[in-house]
């Protein structure tokens, strides 16, 4: 096996801070000599901050590779000896975070699988008081802010410092370009959220495909994501679990060398002008929308109180469908999504039904 020097020896904390801050490694650790030669030539490309590798792996269905379990924790601890990469690995109940713990394992992440169930959190922060371990939380499953939201205040009130988050996608109904559709504005709620904490991106599990990786980890760059969690094995067709998502470790290093990493802000004064004044505008038209926003509630006012005096409903079904094609068409001429036109009116309506339904209550 070819070797590479080991990394020079940084902290946790070091690594931690490091923006963009890249995670990879395969979905699954499958044998030592698979798990060493992925650490091995991760680290050769001089672009991975962090190895990781599924350990116990919480399948959809019995009969799946369910991982290797607690035997693959010490090819962890050789990997990082032998390259300097810290390690990271999937934790879902207190035994795992035992183990995990005792073979030195540098950050615990949640997955989507155990954040969906705070019960499950809950465990596994009963577990992790009195540890000095960062931790990364996934999304739950399903796209529910509020249990992503709960897992971040249990694992913190178990006195864990450093929390990141992990966008991985949602699992939705249907057909969809992606494994587990993104849902940019999930992820960007709870940026806001949390504007102070970490949130990495991996586009492994949203795309669930190799093929459409870089859109979606330029997506996250431009987003300003903190940094990425990607899936790489060395024989990526061989994988024992999600092997279309995998990717080798120098098609990892073309990916993100082609990656144009944003910032937030620039200090240029020339940028900042120019930046300013579109701002500006932006703000003037804002403030436009709003007044004829509030121009449009005193009409539908006028229109609650008529359908009050001669009995009519507020709901008109046909007058509806009506605008909402209408509203399509021009919203195509004009740029607009058709996702976005629908949420706009859908918001618009129902605020137009509460000023006439308090109407009809007075």
């Amino acid at each position: 096996m070819q070797t590479t020097e080991p990394k020079t020896k940084e902290t946790i904390m070091d690594v931690w801070k490091k923006r963009p801050l890249i995670i990879s490694g395969p979905c699954s650790a499958e044998t030592e000599e698979q798990v060493l030669q992925s650490a091995q030539q991760l680290v050769a490309t001089g672009m991975v901050d962090m190895l990781r590798a599924g350990i116990w792996k919480p399948r959809t269905r019995p009969g799946m590779f369910e991982g290797i379990g607690t035997k693959g924790l010490p090819w962890l601890q050789r990997a990082k000896k032998e390259t300097g990469l810290p390690v990271t690995v999937e934790v879902a109940t207190a035994k795992q975070v035992e183990n995990a713990l005792h073979f030195e394992v540098d950050v615990l992440w949640i997955g989507a699988r155990t954040t969906v169930n705070p019960f499950s959190v809950q465990e596994v922060a009963d577990a992790l008081k009195g540890a000095d371990v960062p931790v990364l939380i996934k999304n739950p499953v399903n796209p529910d802010v509020e249990l992503w939201m709960g897992a971040v205040e249990r694992i913190a009130k178990a006195g864990i410092k450093l929390i990141g988050l992990i966008h991985r996608g949602f699992s939705t109904f249907g057909n969809t370009d992606f494994r587990n559709s993104p849902m940019w504005h999930l992820a960007i709620e709870m940026k806001l959220r949390n504007p102070d904490m970490m949130m990495i991106c991996d586009p492994s599990h949203i795309c669930g495909r190799r093929d459409t990786i870089l859109e979606v980890a330029q997506q996250a760059s431009d987003l300003h994501y903190d940094g990425l969690m990607i899936e790489s094995h060395i024989d990526p067709d061989k994988a024992w679990s999600d092997a279309k998502q995998q990717i080798t470790p120098s098609r990892l290093k073309e990916i993100l060398g082609t990656i144009i990493w944003r910032r937030e802000d620039a200090s240029s004064e020339e940028f900042q002008a120019v930046l300013e004044k579109l701002r500006q505008q932006i703000n003037h038209l804002d403030d436009e929308l709003m007044k004829l926003l509030g121009q449009r509630m005193k009409v539908a006012d006028l229109i609650g109180k008529y359908k009050k005096e001669n009995n009519i409903t507020i709901l008109q079904t046909n007058r509806w469908n009506s605008i909402i094609s209408n509203a399509f068409k021009k919203g195509e001429k004009l740029g607009l999504s058709k996702e976005f036109v629908t949420k706009y009116y859908d918001a618009v309506h129902m605020e137009s039904i509460n000023h006439q339904k308090k109407i009809m209550d007075e």
